[in-house]
């Protein structure tokens, strides 16, 4: 296996082990965890940062794979989320067999709405996405008898594992997310080394040639789209453990536009760039909640406290700057510099070998 081919994997094992043992050291960070790592609210923050994670590679799969743009994502999040919590409350199933069914009909849903939506292409696609997003969303808010409306879903315990529940046990959901991280990664990477990923990624670029060539684009795509779906789904089951329930926001758009930001945020086209833009987003939106209500803020004047003070303000800031600044996000920046250095270093080792 050449470099670039097992470099991927042993990121993904020095990351997991370095997350793995997190929960047990104490360390500090300032203004961007609320207390120690062995802390449970510091790791119900890092284990949503993990779910988001992986709630970002899936659409990185969908978007910066095969170039679909999504704007209904969030909906098979939130019917792996919303599977789970109505199997748990009207069946005797388990943990685990009930998130087994439950990304199984999403993703026997997401074949079929995934069938209908690829039969057109571009913003095409993305407003018949929004509309089969939209309209979960409208039947999980007026079927209160099943999910509990604009209240949401609180999860039922009954059949769930007791080291999965309890504040003084988030340490143990924390890593359950981080092995559907690795778990949903591995995925990635294994579907865009296959022959499907490569013609996912050569239908992006030129869908024409690939038909030409007599391959199947659509049969191609809609593969793509069940497996992000389903990816999706997965991450929504473990974000209703993680939370003890859902609410409406989990089947918007604008959690699906959440996922764009983060994914352009990251990098598009780049997993890793998928996964820390996940941590940067969520952290800032976590923290910036904090800050906008601090004293600091409370001090300025109008023209200043008023923006600062609301979060989403700084979040798009934030998001417009980097867009302007750093188009290729996180992850293009960080390539643009290595590959700087490797320049100057050969431009050097020339220079004095000419010497």
């Amino acid at each position: 296996m050449t470099r670039a081919g097992w470099f991927p994997l042993a990121l993904a094992v020095v990351f997991g082990a370095v997350a793995a043992v997190l929960p047990l050291l104490a360390i500090e960070i300032p203004g961007v965890l609320p207390g120690p790592t062995y802390l449970p609210g510091t790791l119900q923050l890092l284990a949503l940062c993990l779910i988001f994670a992986a709630l970002a590679l899936s659409y990185h799969l969908l978007f910066g794979t095969a170039g679909m743009l999504s704007f209904g994502h969030a909906l098979y999040f939130a019917l792996g989320a919303y599977g789970l919590g109505v199997l748990l409350q009207r069946t005797d199933l388990g943990l685990v067999p009930a998130i087994a069914i439950a990304v199984a009909i999403a993703t026997g849903i997401a074949l079929a709405l995934g069938a209908v939506s690829l039969r057109v292409a571009g913003i095409s696609f993305a407003m018949v996405t929004l509309a089969f997003a939209q309209a979960g969303s409208v039947l999980v808010r007026r079927n209160a008898w099943l999910t509990g409306g604009e209240e949401g879903l609180r999860l039922d315990t009954r059949n769930v594992p007791e080291f999965l529940i309890g504040v003084l046990n988030t340490r143990n959901v924390y890593w359950v997310a981080l092995v559907v991280l690795l778990a949903v990664f591995l995925v990635v990477v294994w579907f865009e080394r296959s022959r499907a990923g490569h013609v996912a990624v050569a239908s992006r670029e030129n869908e024409l040639r690939v038909r030409v060539l007599g391959l199947r684009p659509f049969t191609v795509k809609l593969l793509t789209f069940v497996i992000a779906s389903a990816l999706a789904a997965l991450t929504g089951t473990i974000y209703f453990v993680l939370q003890s329930g859902a609410t409406p926001r989990a089947t918007s758009a604008d959690f699906t536009l959440t996922l764009l930001v983060i994914v352009v945020l990251g990098g598009v086209g780049s997993r890793w760039g998928a996964v820390v833009g996940a941590f940067v987003y969520t952290l800032l939106d976590q923290r910036l909640t904090a800050f906008a209500a601090s004293d600091a803020v409370a001090g300025l004047p109008d023209a200043l406290r008023i923006p600062l003070s609301e979060p989403l303000f700084i979040l798009g800031t934030l998001f417009i700057l980097v867009v302007l600044f750093l188009p290729g996000g996180i992850a293009g920046t960080v390539r643009r510099a290595s590959s700087g250095r490797r320049v100057t270093r050969a431009a050097r080792e020339r220079l004095e070998e000419a010497e």
